[in-house]
This record gives structure tokens, sequence and C-alpha cells, in this order.
């Protein structure tokens, strides 16, 4: 038999949509209070919110005649018709927020509006609702909720301890306080202030209550990149290497609103591919304004989920975002790191403090290699396991770089050491010589590719396992130049090599294992072209010539991401004067 349920029914039922702990209350508080143009919110806690939640803000009120349509449901301010859902400039729309709350708890209401001398006050439980009175009350609104899922005790059951709860509310309001840094937030927590964040000019003032101080110092802007669909992208992201072990701290605003989107999650992989490890995940905030009409946010009682009219196109965009970024401050970095400037002895004083912000600031330029420098042979040098090529001046000239880097040594056969005057260099040669080599097949599997035969084919007997992976990549090698064809059962040869890699060996077995590991931000055919450039480049554990070494740091400036390995490692370590100065208790 069919019936109808009875409004208490009802209600409990959407509830239980839209209001799955005490953190979704204040969400839909605050979010209210952020609507009536509040510059100033504060919320108390008690008992994790199961007690009480009390949302006090400065913003416009609410009349005393349009009290009671406040709390019931599907009533809105916000919302007239259905053209209005292409045209959402609030951050609540549905009208179900304060009756969700009223049917799970005690709701008190009070508010007062300019040129108001009383505010005026209701309470709501369920299906019922008081009459409006007069109250003492200042200019806004404020809004109680006691005794949180009173009638619903499953889902008390459910839920985590009062201080987790708590926790879970001061995360939400940092956060949302990432977003409009105007406004005053304060978090009271069991009669303790435990969040007090005063209205800041600039987003950059409220990353260190989110992300902690010292990441916040190092994090980098996004400064109203154009997505190309007549809107703009902002935020700050977190720096290479500075990164996390989940994607918790990955945060998304779209018109001002909190939100999450699988669209986007392989956004942020494609934007840092090559600077973060393998199990690693960048942070930031993305604020994301958009034309609303290309925006829906009605996918989700709770508002937390979105969809976008062009997914594909805002993904992009969004990549392309950090992907500039990211290169920008590798280009700075790398100018830092390797500043190539002319060779000038120390000063002593330098040695005894750090320079000031003032000369800090003054860096110099990044190198241009000068036409002379482009004048290039090329040679081969013997090492115990392999040849390897190396593109060298052409004069005899000492192995020093344009400018005044030089290179002193090689360190334990696997990190090349260099000066500028100023501080030591220190560069891994792997993944260096990797990152040189990625971009050169990277280049070659996007162009037409020259292969070289080998004159004596290289046959190799592999496992089962390995010899399906070797198959199912075989087109793709072919793409890039790398010849392998079958040569019995589980037997491979490989033919020919691209030109560009012609003489270095070709790790088969470790280019296999490697497959098997994920490297964030990579495609397929980057993944094969990363694991190929990591097994057939110098390694650590072989001996280079000063030439060499010279031509992997010349070469790596002119990578576009030079700073990092593909799958993720740091390739070049700066230590400057001041910091060998704290090593020796100089300062």
């Amino acid at each position: 038999m069919i019936r109808r349920l009875d409004p208490i029914t009802i209600g409990q039922i959407a509830a239980g949509e839209v209001i799955e702990r005490p953190v979704s209350v204040v969400k839909e508080l605050v979010e209210n209070a952020l609507d009536a143009q509040a510059t100033r919110i504060v919320v108390t806690i008690r008992g994790g919110g199961f007690d009480e939640i009390t949302v006090s803000d400065d913003g416009i009120g609410i009349a005393p005649e349009e009290l009671p349509l406040a709390v019931e449901r599907h009533a809105t301010s916000k919302l007239s018709d259905t053209q209005g859902l292409e045209a959402l400039a609030t951050l609540g729309f549905r009208g179900e927020g304060l009756a969700s709350i009223a049917a799970i708890a005690r709701v008190c209401i009070t508010s007062r509006r300019p040129g108001e001398e009383f505010a005026a006050q209701i309470e709501a439980f369920e299906d019922t609702v008081s009459p409006v009175h007069v109250a003492p009350g200042p200019l806004g609104t404020r809004i109680s909720v006691t005794d949180l899922f009173v009638h619903v005790p499953v889902r008390r059951e459910y839920l985590r301890s009062p201080q987790a709860e708590s926790t879970r509310i001061a995360n939400f309001l940092t956060t949302l306080a990432l977003g409009y840094p105007s406004v005053a937030f304060t978090l009271h927590l069991d009669g303790r202030e435990s969040v007090t964040l005063p209205p800041a000019f600039t987003t950059a003032e409220r990353l260190a209550a989110v992300f902690g101080r010292e990441a916040a110092e190092r994090m980098l802007p996004i400064e109203d990149f154009a997505s190309g669909m007549h809107g703009t992208i902002r935020g700050y992201i977190s720096q290479p290497g500075a990164d996390r072990a989940d994607r918790r701290m990955q945060f998304l605003f779209v018109n001002g609103r909190v939100l999450k989107s699988t669209v986007l999650t392989g956004a942020w992989s494609g934007g840092y591919s090559g600077y973060v490890m393998t199990g690693r995940h960048p942070f930031g905030v993305l604020m994301l304004d958009l034309p609303p009409d290309q925006v829906d946010p009605n996918v989700h009682p709770t508002k937390s989920e979105v969809r976008f009219r062009y997914n594909a196109q805002v993904a992009d965009a969004v990549r392309r975002a950090l992907v500039t970024t990211l290169h920008r401050d590798a280009t700075k970095r790398l100018g830092a790191a390797v500043s190539f400037s002319p060779h000038v002895p120390p000063r002593r004083d330098e040695l005894r403090e750090a320079p000031s912000e003032s000369s800090r600031e003054a860096s110099p330029e990044p190198f241009v290699p000068s036409p002379s420098w482009q004048n290039t042979r090329r040679i081969t040098v013997a090492s115990e396991q392999q040849t390897i090529f190396a593109e060298l001046p052409a004069s005899s000239a000492p192995a020093v770089a344009p400018a005044g880097l030089r290179v002193l040594a090689q360190l334990d056969r696997a990190f090349l050491l260099a000066t500028d005057g100023r501080a030591i260099v220190l560069v891994d040669q792997h993944a260096a010589h990797e990152r040189i080599v990625f971009e050169q097949i990277r280049a070659a599997g996007q162009a037409e590719v020259v292969t070289q035969p080998l004159l004596v084919p290289d046959v190799l007997e592999l496992e089962r396992a390995d010899a399906e992976k070797l198959q199912e990549s075989l087109d793709t090698l072919r793409a890039i130049g790398v010849e392998i064809e079958p040569f019995g059962e589980r037997a491979y040869r490989i033919l020919a090599m691209p030109a560009s890699l012609a003489g270095r060996h070709f790790h088969v077995q470790g280019y296999l294992d490697d497959l098997d590991d994920e490297t964030p931000g990579l495609d397929a055919r980057e993944h094969i072209w990363a694991t190929m450039a990591c097994h057939s480049v110098v390694r650590a554990g072989e001996a280079m010539e000063l030439a060499e070494m010279q031509s992997v740091i010349d070469r790596l400036a002119d990578c576009a991401n030079p700073m990092h390995c593909p799958h993720g490692r740091p390739t070049i370590v700066r230590l400057d004067a001041p910091h060998i100065a704290r090593l020796f208790k100089r300062v």
C-alpha cells in the first residue's frame, strides 16, 4: 500500500541528505551569513556541535515578517524561477538548509535589520514554529542550534567524538576563509577562542592558517590566469618538493563556493607532471571565477559538488595555469641555483652574515647561451658500462660554463660539483641527464623521428610477464624510434634506436620494471618516454669527464623543467655562503 508520509518524516529524510554532521550545520549557517553580506562572523561550538552551534553575523538581517518563511522548506530569497539557476551569484539557493536543521534540532533565530530598534526572534523544531516576538539583539543575525540529532540517535552513534567533530568545523572554517579574506572569522570551542582570523587584504594572508606557516611562505601564486572561457583562475599552489601523502589539501573554489570536482583531480596531476614523485601529491587552493551559466551547482543537496558545462576546457585551463606557474618558478629557481654570474671570490663579511632582503632580490639574470657556445662537436667517452654521447664546445677550453659557472669535480660518481664563486652547486648526474634526454625523446615523439639501425642487434630473452609488457608497448616505442621485434618465444631483438640516442645502451629490464610505477601527471606515452630516458642515460656510479659534466649542466639550463627529472626528483641543490657559514657555526 502506498501512503503519504507525514511532514515530520519528510523533513527528517530531507535533513539526512543535507545535514550529515555538525560541520554541515556550520556550513549552511556561515554561507547564509556570507550571502547576507556579513563582514564579521562568529561561530560558537559546544560538545562538538551536538550540544550547541551558534553563528552570529553583522549582515543585512531578516525582516520580522519573513522569519517563519526562513525555516519553511523550499522558501528562499535567492531564487525565483528556473532561469535563476543559470545566474546564481549566491552560495545558497535551495531553501532547504534551515528547514533541514530544524527537522533534527532546535533552532532559534534572532535578527535585526538596519533602522529597526529591536530584533525579532522565532524558535523552530520539527514542524512547529513559534510566533515572531521581539527580543534584544545587535544588527545582523544570530542562529542557535541545540540538541542536534536529538531524535536521530543512530546518527550520533555514526559520528566521531566531539573533539573530532570540532576539528572538522575548525578545518572547514579556515578553508572557507581563504575565499573571503575581507571577512573576519572567529571560532569558539567549549568556551575558548580556537580560531581568530581578522580581516585581510589578500588570500595570501590566510594561507598559514590552512597549510602552516612554513608551507605558506613557499607557495606559488597563480594570478588571474585567463581560462579561455571568459573566466579566470587564481590561487596558490605548493612549490615542488613541498608535497603531501594524499590529496586532502587540494582545495577548490568555484565562484566563491568550496567544492569538490573529480574533473579537476586529473588537472592537478597533469599540471605537476614531472614535479612530484610517485605517491606524493601537491597541495594548494584554486579559485575559478566563471560565468554562472557555465557552472551547475545543483548537483547534490549539500552543494559540495559541481558540474561544468565545458568539463574538458576547464580541466585543460587549470592544468595550463599550473604548468605555467611551475615553469616560471623552475626558471626562477634555476637562475638562483645556477646563477652563471661572473666568478668573484666571496668577501669575508659574506661568510659572517646572510645577505639582506634587498640584496637577495637583485638576483642575476638566468643564463642565455651565447652564439659561440652553439658551435659544438660530438665526442664519445667510454665508461665502465656504456658509451655516452655529449655535446661539447668545439674548442678545447677548460670546463667552465659561459659567464662563469665552473665545474670542479664529480662526487662519489653520482653528483657534479660546481661553483660560481658565491655558492656550491650540486647536480644529480642521473636525474639531470634523465631530464635532458626525456625532453629530447618527447620532442622526437611529437615530430618526425630519425632512427639509426644498430650494427649488431641486441637480443634479449624475457620472463613471460615482462614479454607481455614489452609487447604492449612496442607501438609506442616504435613511434619514438625504438625498433624492437619478436625473435622467438619470449625473445626480442632491438634493431634501431632514435638517432638522438644512438650509442646509448637501453636497459630493457629496468625499463620494464619501472613500467609498473605510476608517475603523477604522465600519460601512458610520456610514462614510457620517462622510463626509457631513465634507462638510457648516465647512472650513479659512472665516471664522467669534466667536459661531459659541463655539457650536462649547460643543456639542463635549456630544459622546460630543469629542476626535476621526469619522475619528480630534484636535479639541482645550491648551498650559498650564508648556509655554509651556518654549518660552520659562524652565524
